[in-house]
């Protein structure tokens, strides 16, 4: 392929990217390099690595230079093109939070899917928008170039209509509020690899734990997702980094009586003053909690835990029984503490943890005795994204 893809996920103030061409031996696409703007409006900084992780740039950039998407994405644009001097931008392929009730695949942008998704903002208020913006950046600045929308929602439409209500009056259900779910794009990357693992694993009944800032847990038969733990937004389901996930709606009308809060300020508490941070009091980040002392820090990770514990069950529990679990995501494959914790909650299922693989760099972290498998797996959700352009315009 003489020609790139390059992959884009937007957010408020960063845009991440990846550049992906085929292998010429192996015919696969691989990363060549990956990068990010972040501080967009305020301190803008540019960095861009190679896979190797050799920094190929690395340089602030003037808020006159970069102040909003489309001058980010003018920014990358330029970079790539004379650092990709001799071949061509074939397609752009967009992590897209929402794609709501009917987009269940990835999908070419027209005026008319960017309409659609332009509706589902209010389904998604912190992060549709910026995902909308990098699009209409790229439409303004190469407005003939194919854009490609692959949504986080879109994995999980196979879900059991049971499993995607709420015990709302139905007029709200059909109008869009209802069980989305969202991490879809890792799970369909781990479903991808599963079959490397073990071919008979694809149909097992599996639990994939997508564990980072932020969580959630999906439930897999034969390779579909039939449950999940995030709803209708993000928010839902396990404690994360800053949100709180599950929580009692009566909490919410308590705080809107007693503390006249707004929903603005309830979407500010309930999103970036929860979670972690708001039970420790101290950080979001996992790895800050895991090396402190104070017994606040280990009472948000005891609740993290307990959280994706419970949650576990009520998977089991839809599935009808439990053959695999697989960790993935930035806690999930690099926290071997929260790993062993969480297995320990799950050892009423049969699962038995080998303390030794936990600890080293393996795919394998259960007992050849064990009923229930555990696995850790590196994501890739960018790849999934690249794929999916890549047949959207071939």
């Amino acid at each position: 392929m003489n020609n790139y893809l390059l992959v884009i996920n937007a957010g408020s103030s960063s845009i991440k990217f990846a550049v992906y061409q085929k292998d010429a031996s192996s015919n696969q696409l691989v990363v060549v390099v990956t990068g990010q703007i972040e501080g967009i409006g305020n301190q803008p900084n540019f960095t861009v690595m190679n896979p190797n992780d050799v920094v190929l740039v690395e340089r602030k950039l003037s808020v006159d230079e970069v102040h909003d998407h489309t001058s980010s994405i003018t920014s990358i644009r330029a970079w790539l093109r004379d650092y990709f001097a001799d071949v061509t931008l074939l397609a752009v392929g967009h992590r897209v939070v929402h794609g709501g009730q009917y987009y269940s695949a990835p999908v070419l942008i027209d005026a008319k899917v960017l309409n659609d998704l332009e509706a589902l903002v209010p389904l998604a208020p912190l992060h549709q928008p910026h995902n909308l913006a990098a699009i209409r950046a790229f439409q303004e600045i190469m407005p003939n170039l194919p854009q490609v929308a692959c949504f986080d929602t879109a994995f999980h439409r196979t879900q059991p209509d049971v499993a995607q209500r709420f015990a709302l009056p139905r007029r709200y259900f059909d109008e869009g509020v209802r069980h989305y779910g969202f991490h879809g794009l890792s799970y369909e990357y781990i479903v991808s690899i599963l079959p490397t693992l073990d071919p008979s694993i694809t149909s097992a009944r599996i639990i994939v734990a997508h564990l980072g800032n932020g969580a959630s847990l999906c439930a897999l038969q034969n390779g579909r997702s039939i449950a999940t733990t995030m709803g209708f937004t993000p928010l839902d389901g396990l404690v994360m980094g800053t949100r709180c996930g599950h929580i009692d709606p009566g909490v919410l009308l308590y705080l809107m009586d007693h503390y006249g809060m707004d929903a603005r300020a309830m979407e500010q508490l309930l999103y970036h003053q929860s979670g972690l941070l708001g039970v420790s009091g101290i950080s979001s980040d996992m790895r800050t909690l895991l090396s402190s002392n104070d017994p606040c820090a280990w009472e948000a990770i005891e609740l993290f835990v307990y959280s994706i514990g419970r949650e576990i069950g009520s998977l089991t529990s839809a599935l009808g029984g439990l053959d695999a679990l697989v960790f993935t995501g930035g806690i999930g494959e690099h926290s071997a503490v929260i790993r062993a914790k969480i297995c320990q909650q799950t050892a009423w299922l049969g699962l038995e943890l080998d303390q030794s693989a936990n600890e080293t760099e393996v795919k394998q972290i259960s007992t050849l005795n064990s009923k229930v498998s555990a696995w850790v797996l590196a994501t890739d959700e960018n790849l999934m994204i690249a794929q999916h352009t890549l047949k959207q315009v071939t």
